[in-house]
């Protein structure tokens, strides 16, 4: 149970923006065409990913173990705790957004959450910046999070 529930140390970006290419897309169309069954979908992989890494998201574990492997460039990587610190905010945004469309009916407030995916998707994605990951690095400087939580992140501080 202990292996289900680890994540990866490093992660590849290569496979990190792939994924986020996919989450935004999904947020886009469920904004644009005002699909809340979408939310559950992204809620979903958010939490599967900060619990598992890729081992239950079926997007990442196709992005990991087939689409990756098999790109010819040359991948850089990057500290687990500070890309699991980012798919726990986007599974807190995207549960939310769904408990937002199903429970309250509040649909413009759950695709206002959606929006904020969208956006931290789309810079992933396409410029390699992730928001949630420079938030766990402010969270270091300030010491909110201990050093011991990440190690490898001591070079990122800095960025």
């Amino acid at each position: 149970m202990r292996g289900l529930f680890s994540f990866p140390n490093p992660v590849n970006e290569t496979s990190a923006r792939l994924v986020a290419g996919v989450v935004a897309v999904l947020a886009v169309v469920a904004i644009a065409f005002q699909q809340g069954w979408i939310l559950p979908v992204l809620a979903y992989g958010f939490v599967a990913r900060a619990l598992t890494g890729p081992k239950l998201s079926p997007l990442a574990f196709a992005a990991t173990r087939f689409v990756t492997p098999r790109l010819p460039v040359a991948h850089r990587y990057s500290p687990g705790p500070a890309k699991r610190f980012a798919q726990t905010i986007g599974a807190v945004f995207t549960v939310a957004a769904s408990l937002l469309w199903y429970a309250a009916g509040q649909h413009t407030a759950a695709l206002a959450l959606v929006g904020v995916i969208a956006l931290f998707a789309s810079l992933e994605s396409g410029f390699g910046l992730c928001v949630g990951c420079k938030a766990f690095y402010l969270g270091m400087r300030l010491g909110l999070v201990p050093p011991s939580v990440c190690e490898d992140c001591a070079p990122f501080l800095r960025a």
